[in-house]
């Protein structure tokens, strides 16, 4: 004889209460994110607002929205209006950032290899000492690097910052890169080994196109820093001749008077690389970001 097991009918109203408790959880998640989201922005829209507005607007202690649009800012601050070129100073920044970044992967890519796939002792004691270089400010190595700079002849050295500038980023360089390579399957190294490929050739055929997404996003990070860096370039130098844009937008508030249209036509114009540089790379940045976090 059989025995049918008797099912309890799932109540529709409990069901429906139930959806509709995670339906009004997740509008109200979206509407927070928006909200924060929009609280980071603002500034940022402000000021690219601000940009286009004439200077007798934009000085105005109360912000002026819908002031007229003009490009009088950026004339200023591109023109010989501005009383010191900004070309010289964008011109520095792209050659420390672009050079030392590459820098930097040539250096990562090698050591996060070596800790990644072949076999090396203690290999978490020298990610920790990577790590470690991280932990003492910038300010409390100053002294000594204006001693160095000053013994070498590196002040007001453009290949001085682009060196302090990879040695910078290294570290966390070598610490993401490590995070990728860490996901390649191991017999694809195998078999790389077996058909006769060197270590140059293994790095440029197979680690390169697999770990593509994983590059991408660090070297956008690296040149993300150094074209932000401040502290050390307004100490080490004082000339166009090694000084970035981060070092040129101070000397656009002088003692006659704040230029409040100029200053922010300034800031925009100089954040506009890193914005298109991220926005051109954001797919491979968010994919380079999420590999090792799902295993």
């Amino acid at each position: 004889m059989t025995t049918i097991a008797h099912v309890e009918p799932v109540s529709k109203g409990t069901t429906g209460a139930s959806f509709k408790k995670k339906g009004v959880g997740s509008a109200l998640t979206t509407i927070a994110t928006w909200i924060i989201g929009l609280i980071f922005i603002a500034p940022v829209f402000f000021m690219i607002l601000t940009s286009f507005h004439p200077e007798v607007k934009a000085s105005l202690n109360t912000p002026q929205l819908f002031a007229p649009l003009t490009l009088d800012g950026y004339k200023q601050f591109f023109g010989s209006s501005s009383g010191q070129s900004p070309w010289p100073f964008v011109l520095n920044s792209v050659l420390c950032s672009v050079i030392s970044t590459l820098l930097v992967l040539c250096f990562a890519i090698p050591a996060a290899y070596a800790l990644s796939v072949k076999p090396v002792r203690k290999w978490t004691d020298v990610m920790f000492f990577f790590l470690s270089t991280k932990f003492l400010p910038a300010a409390a190595g100053l002294v000594p690097l204006f001693l160095i700079a000053k013994a070498v002849g590196g002040l007001n050295q453009i290949w001085f910052m682009i060196i302090l500038y990879t040695a910078m980023n290294l570290p966390i360089a070598v610490w993401m890169m490590r995070s990728f390579l860490a996901d390649i399957p191991p017999a694809l190294f195998e078999a790389a080994s077996l058909d006769g490929a060197g270590l140059i050739k293994t790095l440029l055929k197979v680690i390169a196109p697999i770990a593509g997404p994983g590059i991408a996003s660090t070297s956008l990070i690296c040149f993300i820093f150094s074209w932000n860096e401040l502290f050390l370039v307004n100490v080490l130098t004082s000339t166009s001749a090694a000084q970035t844009l981060p070092a040129f937008l101070p000397s656009l508030v002088t003692s006659q008077a704040l230029f409040l249209g100029k200053l922010c036509a300034a800031a925009t114009a100089v954040s506009l690389p890193v914005l298109i540089a991220g926005f051109a790379a954001q797919d491979k940045l968010v994919q380079g970001l999420s590999l090792g976090a799902v295993k």
